[in-house]
Formats: structure tokens, sequence, C-alpha cells
């Protein structure tokens, strides 16, 4: 009967225990710190913030300033900070954000009106101009919004149309990256056999598109739709040089006259209950329509991001 020495034995263990305890090498460990490091950072600049004002509101101004700074407050404080907030110049909240409304909804519809078809005229047809007209697309969804305000200003004031609303949604309706997304889409998912065989069988362009090439673009103009909401609900720069009422101000302008009205911003005519949790849960409120809009429309947005990923 073979027998194990008992030094082969313990060599068995030993193999036994470096195969269930690997050796890291030092690029590993320097990747893995380099991960957490990373990860760190992450949740220092980006997560920390998002949980500061989530939890704001339920605190006192006092608590925040010198309590532990991620700490739930009470509902009885969430409750006192949304009075202050709504009692604020006569509810302006609300009008703010119904303004919001009013100008993101209007534009979103005439953008949806105007892109898909151009975008479409881009990709599908061939005419003259055809090549600068994409070209020029491409220069001005590429400027910085900011720089098109003052000779927007001058032209809608030219046609007579400053103080009134049509100065925040006409520019809102302009919308180059709408057009380049629908482009890019066609271009890339929608074979032109398809719509030739529908002009063989004696279909005008017209025909072509509202029956043939529209029902395909639902993807995109979902995401169109998005980009535009978002853009149009976030913009600051344009309504604030248009607009010259604050009871027309749209929310993210109207978070301005909020700001200017606290005593931390405004030490001399600030109003002594706006501090840090009204500015908090008003910023709050503004975001919410955002949040909303991506949570019902997430799987169209999926669709339309990698609908232009393959060719057929």
């Amino acid at each position: 009967m073979a027998t194990t020495s008992p030094t082969r034995h313990l060599r068995g263990i030993r193999d036994t225990g470096a195969r269930q305890w690997p050796r890291l090498r030092p690029q590993t460990v320097a990747g893995r710190v380099a991960w957490i490091i990373i990860l760190a950072a992450f949740l220092l600049f980006f997560v920390v913030p998002i949980l500061w004002i989530l939890l704001a509101p339920t605190r006192s101004d006092s608590d925040i300033v010198r309590g532990a700074p991620l700490a739930f407050g009470s509902l009885h404080d969430l409750r006192a900070t949304w009075e202050h907030v709504y009692e604020f110049q006569s509810h302006a909240i609300l009008t703010w954000i119904e303004n919001s409304a009013i100008y993101t909804f209007t534009a979103l519809v005439i953008t949806l009106v105007t892109s898909i078809p151009a975008g479409y005229a881009l990709a599908m047809t061939q005419f003259r101009l055809r090549k600068p007209l994409l070209t020029l697309t491409l220069l001005v969804m590429l400027m910085p919004t900011s720089t098109l305000v003052l000779p927007l200003y001058l032209e809608l004031d030219a046609l007579g149309l400053t103080g009134s609303v049509w100065t925040v949604i006409l520019p809102f309706s302009f919308f180059p990256f709408g057009v380049y997304l629908t482009y890019t889409y066609y271009a890339a998912t929608v074979p032109e056999e398809l719509l030739e065989a529908a002009r063989i069988d004696g279909a005008n362009e017209w025909a072509v598109f509202r029956s043939v090439a529209l029902p395909l673009a639902k993807p995109v103009i979902a995401l169109v739709a998005f980009f535009n909401f978002v853009h149009n609900w976030n913009n600051f720069f344009l309504p604030y040089v248009m607009l010259p009422s604050s009871d027309q101000y749209p929310a993210q302008v109207g978070l301005s006259n909020l700001l200017s009205a606290s005593p931390l911003f405004n030490s001399a005519s600030g109003v002594s209950h706006i501090m840090r949790p009204e500015i908090a849960l008003a910023a709050l409120i503004t975001t919410v329509p955002v949040l909303l809009v991506f949570l019902t429309a997430q799987r169209a947005l999926v669709a339309g991001m990698t609908a232009g990923s393959t060719k057929g």
C-alpha cells in the first residue's frame, strides 16, 4: 500500500494555498488603488452635493450651518421651507414654472415641426445648396448659444417683438442640433430603396415623408424632443436678456431673483426667510419636470440613441 510522505503532503498544502490566494502584481494593486481614488472623487464631487441639496429643505438654516452636513431634519422644517418659497413675491414660483412650461412646450412643437422635415431633406433628398446648408447647420450647432443672443435681440427688436414671449419662444425653436440628429438618423437607418419604391408607386415627396419616413422616425423624434426640452427648460441667459418683467421670467431666471432676495447674497435688502433650505427646495422644484420627462421617456431615448448604430 502506497504511502504519502509528510514532506510531499506539506508541499501539496502549500501549492493549494498558493492557488487559493494568488499574489497580486504591483500593476494590479496600482489599478485598484486608482479605481478607488476615482470612485471616491466621483462620490465627493457629484453624489455628496446631490444628497446635500435633497436633505437641506428638511432642516433649518442654523442646523445646516452648525449640524452634520448630511442629515435629515424634520417634516415640520420641510413644510416651513415650502411655505417660505410659496409665499415669496405672491407665489412667484408657480408663475415661473408656468412660464417655463409655456415657453418650453410651445418651442418644442415648433422645433419638431421644423427640425424633422429639415433633417429628412438634408439626408434623403438632393437639391442645390444642400451641402452648404448642412455645413452651416454644423457650424451654428457648434457655436455657443450666448454668442447669438445679441444679434437675436437686435433682430427681434427690429420686428417689434421686444418684451413679448416670442422673444424667447422663437429663439428656443431654433435648434440646429435637432436637425443634425434627424439627418444622421435618416442617413444611417432608412434605406433609400424604400423611399425610392414609394416614389415609383407615384407618391410625391411630401407623401413619401408623411407615409414612409415619418413613421420610421419615432425614436429620433423622442430624442430631439428630450434634448430640446432640457435645453429650453434650463436656458438662463436668453430669457434673462430678452424679458423685462419678473412676471415673464421662466423658472431658471426666477431662481436668480430668489438668490438676490436672500441675505446670503444681498445683505442690504435681503428677505430674512429666504435662506439655504429655501434656495435648495426651489432648485429641486425647478428640476422635477426634467426628471419626470427623463423617467417617462427613458425607453424611447435609449431606442433613439441606438437606432443609428446600424444601417438597414
